[in-house]
């Protein structure tokens, strides 16, 4: 196990910045997943660290060891990419064992090794086959495995689970935690999708536009987002957010009006000590469990909502909502409801409201 530390690395390519003012601790035996949308720079992160990218400037260190000019095959780190990679013509075993028969390792070390990997990831029964031979998820562990037999100080995934079914996926999802568990190794995990983000991770680092948004362990990013792009990336389905006129001001709360351009929209008491007066447009950050909606018609002190879509998941319901400006909101909450009324209106928590200024920011209140 080892540690790596990610001090102001930047990545560019001629005059397009793709990365910048990268600084990163990872500890010993983290599982940490790297998370944000196509684009955003976390797949170049994860080439740098291993050595496929160059570093344009900063520095990376590997335990005490600044590796910027290592070559990849001497960092001590194993790559499992989106794409298998198999050899096709080679059974389980030799895929697995390729990087110690290219280093010539003897044939008892290789054995050892590769069985040890196999029976950590239930491929034993499977050593003689070759790849067309196996399922898409069979080929994964396969992947995985010839990565563990190098026994790396880091192992890279990039995207590893992209090409499964959603099935698989799941499964492979639990599999990648046991076998964290296992081997107590460090592992940094590129994804776009953040519910494999918020499942896997014990921490989770989010980037856009080439720069980290937040850095944290999963609930406290969906709890404590420091801004709007980070409390609408994480969490499924996404926050709401809505804009507000504040008109009051008090030492404990806030009051906020006009919700979803309503002007008849009742105003909202929120809790908030220190904000400041001198900010009169706010935007509120309403997760969808949050949010409440009348079984029927509209009904005093709630939002007005046309209702375009209910999504009845079994122990879940989601109800779209389109609000008198346009404002789209989602509410959802346990159990089946069947929403009749196509006119009707949504109750907001409001102790449970986020709130955010103009340029995405999160206003947070000091201790109440």
């Amino acid at each position: 196990m080892s540690s790596l530390q990610v001090k102001n690395a930047a990545k560019a390519y001629g005059t397009v910045q793709v990365l910048n003012d990268i600084n990163l601790n990872i500890a010993s035996g983290e599982f940490v997943v790297f998370v944000g949308p196509s684009g955003c720079g976390k797949s170049t992160l994860l080439r740098m660290i291993s050595g496929l990218e160059d570093i344009s400037s900063g520095e990376m260190r590997l335990d005490d060891r600044i590796i910027n000019d290592v070559d990849p095959a001497k960092r001590g780190i194993a790559m499992v990419f989106q794409s298998y990679a198999l050899y096709p013509h080679l059974t389980v075993f030799e895929n697995m064992a390729f990087s110690l028969t290219m280093a010539r390792a003897p044939m008892a070390e290789r054995k050892q090794k590769v069985e040890r990997a196999a029976e950590i990831l239930r491929l034993t029964h499977l050593l003689d086959r070759r790849p067309a031979q196996l399922s898409g998820g069979q080929k994964q562990r396969v992947a995985i495995g010839r990565a563990i037999v190098r026994q790396p100080k880091i192992f890279l995934f990039d995207e590893p689970l992209s090409n499964l079914d959603a099935e698989l996926r799941v499964q492979m999802r639990a599999e990648l935690i046991q076998l964290h568990s296992r081997l107590r190794a460090t592992m940094i995990y590129v994804t776009h999708d953040q519910v494999e983000a918020m499942t896997l991770a014990d921490k989770i680092v989010v980037l856009n536009g080439g720069k980290i948004q937040q850095v944290g362990r999963p609930l406290d990013l969906y709890d404590d987002p420091d801004n709007k792009f980070v409390a609408g990336f994480i969490g499924t389905p996404t926050m709401n957010f809505l804009t507000a006129q504040v008109t009051e001001v008090a030492q404990d709360h806030v009051v906020v009006t006009g919700l979803g351009g309503d002007p008849e929209a009742p105003a909202l008491r929120i809790p908030f000590k220190g904000f400041d007066p001198s900010i009169r447009t706010v935007e509120l950050g309403i997760r969808p469990e949050h949010a409440a909606i009348a079984t029927g018609p509209a009904t005093p002190g709630g939002l007005r909502a046309k209702v375009t879509l209910v999504e009845e998941l079994g122990d879940l319901t989601s109800v779209h909502t389109v609000l008198t400006n346009g404002e789209r909101l989602v509410a959802q909450s346990h159990g089946r409801r069947h929403q009749g009324a196509m006119e009707t209106s949504v109750h907001i928590a409001a102790d449970k409201a986020l709130v955010f200024d103009t340029s995405g920011r999160r206003l947070r209140s000091a201790a109440l």
